[in-house]
């Protein structure tokens, strides 16, 4: 489902109020809430509203449990470090419980170490569960890659693991990430695209021939859930609407 909105402002605030409701929706049935977040600078914004009132009054934050799609392999001190970035901006801001906080951890000394730590966290909240995340947050690069699938890279096919690390030629640096597998098992999935930059590639995922070699925010498909887009009219251009 695709949602257009005049700017990132605007974007964001939608963003606030459509997790807000679904926090508090699956939780007049469930006991938690499984939220994964995404890096980039797009949800900057997003964190800061979420930590402000009227939505931080509205949601239940003891019941949370918060995941991420994706790491760069840094110290968590690290400015360019995902799990930092949203310390900062939100977590750091509500009383989510310390051990309902799941950073993929970038302090082993092989990445592989990391992605199978994180993979066990994973299989021990949703062995047995119909969905993974009650809701999983993503944004799209200007190259069309989200989580850290990146154009041409093997990890677009994985099928089996739910986590994977890799070295990234193009950063020179590994990534920790989840795949397409633990991905499309999500109740929901969130992209956030904001500006025209981000504009050719929207095009192609949305509108253009599959080809998630070149494209890879195509593999994310939900096989019982629902995906909303939420762009500003910047990213959405060049849409047919």
């Amino acid at each position: 489902m695709l949602h257009i909105f005049p700017n990132a402002e605007s974007v964001a605030l939608e963003a606030a109020a459509f997790i807000t409701q679904q926090i508090e929706t699956v939780l007049q049935t469930r006991n938690r809430f499984t939220l994964a977040l995404s890096g980039g600078s797009t949800p900057k914004r997003l964190h800061q509203l979420l930590a402000e009132a009227p939505y931080r009054d509205r949601i239940d934050w003891s019941k949370l449990h918060i995941f991420w799609g994706d790491e760069r392999y840094l110290p968590l001190e690290d400015d360019r470090n995902n799990a930092k970035m949203a310390f900062d901006t939100l977590l750091n801001k509500v009383p989510v419980p310390a051990e309902q906080i799941h950073i993929m951890r970038t302090d082993f000394q092989d990445p592989v170490d990391s992605a199978l730590q994180y993979e066990s966290v994973l299989h021990s909240y949703f062995d047995g569960e119909e969905n993974s995340f009650d809701l999983m947050l993503l944004g799209m690069g200007d190259d069309g890659h989200t989580l850290s699938l990146f154009p041409g890279t093997e990890v677009i096919h994985e099928t089996n693991k739910w986590c994977t690390a890799f070295f990234l030629k193009q950063q020179e640096m590994f990534r920790v990430t989840l795949t397409k597998t633990i991905a499309n098992r999500s109740a929901c999935i969130l992209f956030l695209t904001t500006g025209a930059a981000k504009a050719p590639a929207l095009k192609e995922v949305l509108e253009g021939a599959p080809n998630i070699n070149t494209y890879p925010s195509q593999v994310i498909q939900p096989v019982n859930g629902t995906t909303h887009w939420m762009v500003d009219e910047a990213a959405a251009a060049l849409l047919k609407r």
